[in-house]
């Protein structure tokens, strides 16, 4: 790519940056892929010449030129809405304008206290709204965050410090550890150089860097060892490299823009009450129409027809289902919390019930995030590290035995150490096989003491290997450890029983493979005794003739819980992924041990297989893929789309700057707590606060608890209201009088919706919670028998009342009205009780278990009764005391609804076996 290619590519993203996104993103050239932009295929000098820059860096007039050309080195944002107009938005939804319109309602019938609690619920609702959508706008922020403030580059031949803003393409750049990356760099000079590009790729350890040319143009960016990129964190070492891309021309600029582009989609829930909302609203207009016609037709007067069908039409919207909802959710986020998961959006609460798949980064979540050494080979056998007891360490000569000399060795050539409490720090690889050694008995203060290092060769990548020499005796030993195969090449005796024996190259590299084929890393490990010092500490004359001891196989371990979490999914029927920067070997065998995908199972995919996958093809494979390896970071957003696409509901975790545009646009994302990014967490949905999976399925129980409950208040809310609407509305019909008044309509309404309804929403969850499949991400509201139950009680509760109505009036008795009021009130309350469960009876589930709705349903009996029988009361509501046989009948005739119900349910377990 030459340096027109390249001012050309930053004009265009320039010009693309002011467009709408979506436009953008179907014109911007590939950025990850593509033959001009293969950058780790080129040499050093190559890449100098295709920038039009030395390696004396950029002329300052150049550079001063080419920011111009290029712009500054930031990551730009898309025109924000502002937060008035977000605010405002929250009053689109159909559920709400049906609700400011009965508050309207309310009012104008005098219904002050209905109008006070439907303002005070709709803006509740608004401000919740704006809290979260406000905060979704923050991932963009914490993204810029990461940049580097200034950077050390190389123009004219002198070194200077200047704001990283003014970086351009061509310039040279100077790493040393601690640096932040600060643009997309091509390395040409890497001394003992380490990287950390986990928040980019995931990689859990740090990566080494090389300047070589690498062969292949497909690998992805966690395999171009060659490669720098913005906001990565040098970590070791020193080097320099050439900016080949800059402020939305990186690969966190494409992050961004893919951050920017995704729209978070609706929750389960909201889907489904957006559509029930208009339904309802269409039905319950409708209703009320006929009946304010079959009134006027009967004679009644107009303004007592039109006050009662206004009076029907505010009883029957649910204004409390946005309070309720949102209390459910808000009480289960808060019992969440205590389960170390951090809800940051509410509706996310309720989305955890429907998740069909979680999508799981390995590092951390499935794994420990600590490498531990699983397998050695010593003295000619392969040893479990689980099943290996503490070492008796002899009599304090000088040891001679393989397994002795080993430990030692994994204790002294190592520059990890350890600190209080136990813990260690250092290399990861090195933190782990200290921890083998100490926990053998071999403490490496104490190995210090005896056998002091003399001198070190330290580890170079291009050989593989580093030593130690220590006093041993009144003579010298090196200790080398590093790959297996550079070992065994450079070692002409092996230590068997104590015994220098011939080294059987052929039966090491068959247990070197065996272990790297279940995924573990594997370092060799070599000694080599002197009677002095050696007169030169050269790798050629240190590291040969050596005698090798043994292998030590590492892996990041799996979780002890995360085991059974996976099996408690799997008898959910959620769907476990695991999605990895990892190689597929590692990947594959973390799998298989969490029972994730069977042994040998062919549900592996590499990010570069996906890469050259057609799209169709991915879709209609999709669903049976279960391990991804070495995946770029838009393949993860590609996944959750095609996952989505086939109406699944979607949790996909991750912690790095590469998992937010996934984490926005999955259905829940969630972000790691301990390990995860700023950015990953802003575009969350949830944070595991100790980044463990089975959390994750913790959460999805409390979810599914939390929708049932839902479900639940739902369920009573439209069986309730439907009483009232038929009661009304074929009363008529069996030529009766209205059997309510509009102040009776709207009591009922405040007394059986408010909190017998809240109430709900704590029922603990039912036992069978975790042992069925999700529910089908496009069933409505009204599915498994909703909408036939709310017609048949329905029917009932009018039949009862409209019957108790008609034998009242028909025996003379002056206040009929009030046992209709009371008996549908109490037939409510009856029901509620009756729909705590879908299946259980409420024997089973028991009378205190859920004390909040029992004593709800106790203070409605004891206001219902109050307006009865307090006589300043009776004009309020026209209301009239009834006689104790009057009272008992009512209650009698309020249970026939719970037994049906219960009748029900136990029809349904009978037929279910």
């Amino acid at each position: 790519m030459t340096m027109q290619k390249v001012k050309e590519k930053a004009a265009w993203d320039r010009r693309g940056s002011d467009r709408d996104m979506s436009e953008t993103k179907k014109e911007r050239p590939e950025h990850a892929s593509g033959k001009e932009l293969c950058w780790h295929v080129k040499g050093a000098e190559e890449v100098c010449v295709d920038l039009d820059t030395t390696r004396q860096g950029l002329a300052p007039g150049e550079a001063a030129k080419r920011l111009v050309e290029f712009g500054p080195n930031r990551l730009e944002e898309k025109k924000r809405r502002s937060p008035l107009k977000m605010f405002f938005d929250q009053f689109r939804d159909f559920m709400i304008i049906i609700l400011v319109v009965a508050a309207v309602v309310a009012g104008a019938l005098g219904e002050v206290t209905d109008t006070v609690a439907i303002v005070v619920i709709v803006i509740l609702n608004a401000v919740l709204g704006f809290s979260q959508e406000f905060r979704a706008e923050k991932a963009m922020e914490a993204l810029k965050k990461m940049a580097a403030p200034s950077a050390l580059v190389i123009r004219g031949g002198i070194t200077a410090s200047i704001d990283a803003a003014e970086i351009v393409p061509g310039d040279l750049v100077v790493i040393e550890a601690g640096n932040i990356i600060p643009a997309d760099l091509r390395l040409i000079e890497a001394v003992r150089l380490k990287i950390d590009e986990a928040a980019l790729t995931g990689e859990s350890v740090p990566v080494e860097k090389y300047t070589a040319k690498l062969d292949n143009e497909e690998l992805g960016i966690a395999d171009r060892l060659n490669m720098a990129y913005r906001s990565t964190v040098a970590t070791y070492g020193r080097g320099m490299g050439l900016v080949i891309g800059t402020g939305m021309n990186t690969e966190i600029g494409k992050i961004a823009t893919m951050l920017q582009e995704e729209e978070e989609v609706k929750t389960p829930l909201q889907r489904k009450l957006e559509v029930f909302g208009k339904r309802l609203a269409i039905a319950i207009l409708m209703i009320c129409g006929i009946i304010f016609s079959v009134g006027l037709l009967r004679g009644e007067p107009a303004l007592e027809m039109l006050l009662t069908a206004i009076a029907l039409a505010v009883a029957a919207i649910p204004e409390a289902l946005p309070a309720v909802v949102t209390i459910t959710l808000a009480i289960g986020a808060r019992k969440m919390v205590k389960q170390n998961a951090l809800i940051r959006k509410l509706p996310a609460v309720e989305t955890l019930g429907s998740v069909t798949y979680i999508c799981s980064d390995k590092t951390g979540t499935l794994t420990m995030n600590k490498m531990a050494v699983e397998d050695v080979y010593v003295d000619g056998r392969v040893i479990c590290t689980r099943d290996w007891g503490k070492k008796n360490k002899g009599n304090g000569g000088l040891p001679v035995e393989a397994e002795d000399l080993f430990l030692i060795a994994l204790a002294l050539n190592n520059d990890a150490s350890t600190i209080e409490n136990g813990e260690m720090i250092g290399d990861p690889t090195e933190t782990a096989l200290l921890s083998l050694a100490e926990q053998r008995g071999y403490i490496k203060s104490e190995l210090e003491a005896r056998y002091p290092r003399v001198q070190e060769i330290p580890f170079e990548s291009e050989r593989k290997r580093m030593t130690t020499l220590h006093k041993w005796g009144d003579g010298y030993i090196s200790f080398t450890k590093g790959a297996a195969d550079m070992m065994v090449e450079h070692s002409k005796h092996m230590l068997e029983e104590g015994e220098y024996t011939g080294i059987d190259i052929d039966d090491i590299n068959a247990v070197n493979d065996e272990m790297a084929s279940d995924g573990l890393r594997v370092l060799g490990v070599a000694i080599r005794k002197w009677e002095s010092m050696p007169e030169r500490l050269e790798p050629d004359h240190v590291e040969t003739d050596m005698v090798f001891v043994g292998l030590a196989g590492m892996m990041d371990p799996p979780r002890d819980e995360a085991k059974d979490a996976v099996a408690e999914c799997r008898s959910a029927g959620i769907r476990p992924v695991m999605i990895t920067g990892d190689h597929q070997i590692t990947a594959r065998a973390i799998a298989e041990r969490l029972d994730i995908i069977e042994e040998g199972s062919k549900q592996v995919l590499r990010g570069v297989e996906l890469a050259a996958m057609p799209m169709d093809e991915f879709q209609s494979r999709v669903e049976d893929i279960k391990v991804y390896a070495r995946v770029a970071p838009e393949q993860k957003l590609k996944i959750v789309k095609a996952l989505q696409d086939k109406y699944n509901f979607v949790a996909m975790t991750g912690d790095g700057v590469n998992d937010a545009p996934a984490l926005k646009r999955s259905d829940i994302g969630i972000a790691m707590g301990i390990t995860g990014t700023d950015v990953s967490k802003e575009a969350s949905h949830m944070i595991l606060l100790d980044d463990n999976f089975a959390t994750i399925v913790k959460a999805v129980k409390e979810g599914r608890r939390i929708f049932d409950n839902i479900r639940k208040f739902i369920r009573y809310l439209l069986t309730t209201n439907a009483g009232e609407v038929l009661t009304l509305f074929l009363a008529p019909f069996f030529g009766l009088p209205l059997p309510l008044l509009p102040i009776h309509i709207l009591w009922i309404n405040l007394m059986t919706d408010g909190l017998p309804a809240v109430a709900l929403s704590v029922e603990p969850e039912e036992g069978d919670v975790m042992a069925r499949p999700p529910r089908d991400p496009r069933e409505g509201i009204f599915s498994n028998g909703l909408g036939y139950q709310v017609l048949w009680v329905g029917l009932l509760m009018a039949g009862i009342t409209i019957g108790l109505q008609s034998w009242a009036i028909d025996s003379g008795i002056e206040h009929w009205q009030t046992m209709v009021f009371t008996v549908l009130c109490f037939l409510q309350l009856g029901n509620v009780m009756a729909l705590r469960s879908e299946r259980s009876s409420l024997y089973k589930l028991g009378l205190f278990s859920n004390i909040p709705l029992l004593l709800s349903v106790i203070a409605s009996i004891m206001f219902q009764l109050a307006i009865i029988y307090i006589p300043f009361l009776n004009p309020v509501f026209r209301t009239q005391p009834l006689s104790i046989k009057e009272l008992v009948l009512v209650a009698l005739l309020s249970l026939i609804v719970f037994i049906a119900v219960e009748t029900e349910k136990w029809i349904r377990r009978v037929r279910a076996g």
